[in-house]
């Protein structure tokens, strides 16, 4: 699955959290799995060896959340829900990461790896599908929660956004 995707899931899950600031830790936690998607930078060899091995793993799920959590505001719920996101995202990897592509839940400690025999590829019918829910999740949240998650980038745009939506999609006279 891709990031954007990732981070649609992510963030929608931190819907009942009321400060910006602990949505967007709660979003991190379902991006950050993909810092070993940093190791292309040193050739497609080391990606392939690395990718879905260095930060798809419970260790890691443990220590960035908890990381998030000491930036949150509300540190309990930030820590158990970019938990809950660290693991769709690996959850969301096994789906549709493609063929071949395992995930290392337990390295360091095991180089077991985990995967099915029924994963779709990157750039299959189902993670589109996936993806436009995501992406139609994310725009209704601009009519009960006054947001999109635009506001992760910029309050100002997301303002305007959930104005048009609002204006669009509103059954109020």
């Amino acid at each position: 699955m891709n990031p954007i995707v990732h981070a649609e899931l992510s963030w929608l899950g931190a819907q009942k959290l009321t400060d910006r600031r602990d949505r967007i830790l709660v979003t991190l936690g379902g991006v950050l799995p993909d810092l070993d998607g940093l190791t292309l930078l040193g050739g497609e060899e080391l990606y392939g060896k690395w990718h879905h091995v260095l930060t798809h793993g419970v260790l890691s799920a443990l220590v960035i959340s908890g990381a998030l959590a000491l930036m949150a505001k509300r540190k309990a719920p930030v820590f158990f829900l970019a938990l809950a996101a660290f693991h769709l995202h690996l959850f969301c990897d096994l789906l549709g990461s493609g063929p071949g592509w395992p995930v290392h839940y337990l390295w360091p400690i095991s180089a077991e790896e985990w995967s099915w025999s029924g994963q779709w590829d990157l750039a299959s019918w189902q993670n589109s599908l996936i993806g436009l829910g995501a992406t139609l999740a994310v725009l209704a949240c601009a009519l009960p929660f006054g947001r999109t998650a635009v506001e992760l980038f910029s309050l100002k745009l997301d303002a305007k956004v959930v104005a048009t939506l609002r204006k669009r999609f509103s059954r109020a006279p």
